[in-house]
């Protein structure tokens, strides 16, 4: 026999040992550090963040959390996916989640294994809040073409929080001793782009007894810092 043909007698027997535990359905590592250890994380292939699998294995992940922790998160979408070959897959989720009206985002770890039928929730933990404005919120199209505007509530939070700051904004650019007061959000528009918000905004203030109109555009970097871009005052 030539030397690239043998087969050591532990290797044979290990080969032989895998074929048998898998056949018998009864191959399961009881230790998730061993699991861990066979491949490396990278990211689910395709668009894998909007499949419906990733999607269900994110449903399963908020379902399960649920039951063990007595919990009431809504499930809204998977923000990210990587995946890891074990014995099966090691699915590593970034979850968004509603929890009380207030977006929050997980990680979780799904492990499933085929050959079972079954899948295993190993970890779900908080990793932060979720901004109020997503590309997909927004309108942003999965097909890649970008994001786009969209009307968003005045009484949103981050509506409110972006008006402020230009109410401000246009006080520190203003040589009025007298203060402006924000009397309406007449209509805001919002979009993401990258790694931050965009707010067009119609403001009507007051400055005294003098009512006041202001076109503005007011910018939310991804770390929370507002920065009022544009102002023009509206003579509508």
């Amino acid at each position: 026999m030539k030397s690239g043909h043998l087969i050591s007698h532990s290797t044979l027997s290990l080969l032989l040992f895998l074929i048998a535990v898998t056949a018998s359905g009864k191959f399961e590592f009881c230790d998730e550090e061993m699991a861990t250890t066979l491949g490396g994380v990278h990211e689910s292939g395709g668009a894998a963040e909007n499949s419906t699998e990733i999607d269900g294995l994110g449903r399963f992940a908020v379902e399960e959390h649920n039951k063990k922790g007595n919990a009431l998160l809504e499930f809204a979408r998977v923000v990210k996916a990587e995946e890891q070959v074990v014995a099966g897959t090691l699915h590593h989720l970034t979850v968004e989640v509603i929890d009380a009206g207030k977006k929050k985002l997980y990680e979780a770890k799904v492990w499933v294994k085929p050959w079972l039928n079954s899948k295993d929730l190993q970890e779900f933990k908080h990793v932060g809040d979720s901004p109020s404005f997503t590309s997909s919120d927004l309108g942003a199209k999965r097909d890649g073409h970008g994001p786009g505007w969209k009307e968003v509530p005045a009484h949103d939070p981050q509506v409110q929080d972006a008006a402020t700051h230009a109410v401000q904004s246009i006080q520190q650019r203003s040589n009025s001793l007298l203060p402006y007061v924000l009397q309406e959000i007449v209509h805001a528009k919002a979009e993401v782009i990258e790694d931050f918000a965009k707010f067009h905004m119609l403001l009507k203030l007051k400055r005294g007894e003098k009512e006041e109109k202001f076109k503005v555009e007011v910018h939310k970097k991804s770390e929370g810092t507002f920065h009022l871009n544009q102002m023009q005052q509206d003579h509508s």
